[in-house]
């Protein structure tokens, strides 16, 4: 088992429980906690994050696709994850409304990123058909 993982559950465990503490006492301090623990659990997987990149880049250079495709794909998986912090950081703050907000954001940010490329296949589609 990787040791990355233990750490991330261990940081994860004790964060719930130092927040869940301080909720009793301080409602926004367990907020705070919450929000610290995401980030740095953020941070520690960002290595993994560029390694994965670095491998992608290196798969479709070999394979000699357009590296903007790749790009647009990267920047989707980004905006659905930051996306996804957010809102689960309103989850627990209780705004489920303003999550599911940020959440219908994400998604059309994401729709507005790939459109050029969804213009590019429906134009191909189209000149293979006519």
């Amino acid at each position: 088992m990787d040791a990355d993982v233990l750490q991330l559950v261990g940081l994860g465990v004790i964060a719930a429980i130092l927040a869940l503490v301080l909720k009793q006492h301080r409602p926004e301090a367990g907020l705070f906690v919450a929000i610290a623990a995401g980030v740095i659990i953020l941070l520690m997987v960002m290595g993994r994050i560029a390694s994965i990149i670095e491998v992608l880049n290196d798969m479709a250079r070999r394979a000699d696709l357009d590296w903007i495709h790749l790009s647009v794909v990267l920047k989707a998986v980004g905006i659905a994850y930051i996306t996804e912090f957010g809102a689960q950081v309103c989850k627990d703050a209780g705004e489920n409304s303003i999550a599911s907000k940020i959440e219908l954001g994400g998604k059309i940010v994401i729709l507005s990123l790939t459109i050029p490329i969804l213009v590019g296949l429906i134009e191909v589609i189209l000149q293979v058909l006519i």
